[in-house]
This record gives structure tokens, sequence and C-alpha cells, in this order.
């Protein structure tokens, strides 16, 4: 691994204490990833959107948490398309191990250490 990279995780909020789980995760010394916080801390202002794409432009691919909340988060949604129209790599991983929720067009993987290591190796 020769460098760090920097991945953009999209989620729905309701799975926010998911997120600060594979933040946690990332802050492993042997973390080969370093983590952009885009949660939204208050309501979404007019342009979350210019912003949220210039830091997914920024970053070198896409973790997207998936659970049955995707399947109704306009904004994670939204910043995946965005990946897309970027040209990010995106990866999905489930959120939960007893939630198996599939998101038209993510390809989503049990989350596992090494799926993720894979994953950033590949960016």
């Amino acid at each position: 691994m020769a460098s760090k990279k920097t991945i953009f995780v999209a989620f729905a909020i309701e799975d926010e204490r998911q997120r600060d789980f594979l933040k946690g995760q990332s802050l492993n010394t042997k973390s080969p990833f370093e983590y952009i916080d885009m949660s939204v801390k208050e309501p979404y202002d007019s342009n979350w959107k210019d912003r949220v794409r210039t830091r997914i432009r920024r970053s070198d691919g896409v973790i997207a948490l998936i659970s049955k909340n995707s399947l109704s988060s306009s904004g994670q949604k939204w910043e995946i398309a965005c990946a897309r129209e970027e040209g990010k790599k995106v990866l999905g991983i489930w959120a939960y191990t007893d939630d198996r929720t599939n998101v038209q067009g993510v390809r989503s993987v049990v989350w596992t250490w090494k799926v993720i290591e894979d994953f950033i190796d590949s960016l």
C-alpha cells in the first residue's frame, strides 16, 4: 500500500451510528484510508450539493453504507449518483448483519476490514 486514499462515505442519516463505527475503524493505525465526513449537522442548505460534489471529486472512491434506510434517503441516492457522474468507484457495504437491502446499481457486500482494504487498494 503506497499512500492513504481519501474515501467519501455516503449513508442515510438514520445509519449515522454505523458511519461512526466505520470512522472508528478508519482511525485504526493500519487504516489504508482517510475519511471525509459529510454528515448533516444542520438541515441541508441550498448549496449542499455543490459542497458534496467538490468533496466527492477530491475523493479516490466512495463507500456507501447500505441499509433499508438507503431506499428512502434522497441525500444518499444523490451522493451515489454524483459519485458515478464523477467517475468514482462505489462500494456498497451492508450496514447491518441482518439487513441485506439492495440498492439498484450498487454492488453491496458484507462489511469486513479485508473487503474495505481490497476496495481501497484497487483505487
